[in-house]
């Protein structure tokens, strides 16, 4: 059987939302404040994650 490396952005494991968030507090920190393109891209990749692993409140509902 032939296995193929996944080309997915996507983690092989859930992190939750604070981890996710200390990444992105992280890359600001690197980044100056300034964000490159590359960095912009990987900000937002994050910023998605985060959204999916953020607890949904019940308000917004």
């Amino acid at each position: 059987m032939l296995h193929t490396m996944s080309t997915s952005v996507e983690s092989a494991t859930e992190r939750s939302a604070a981890e996710v968030n200390e990444e992105i507090r992280a890359l600001w920190h690197r980044s100056g404040g300034t964000l490159s393109v590359e960095q912009r891209e990987e900000y937002r990749r994050l910023v998605m994650e985060w959204a999916a692993a953020a607890p949904q409140s019940a308000e917004a509902a």
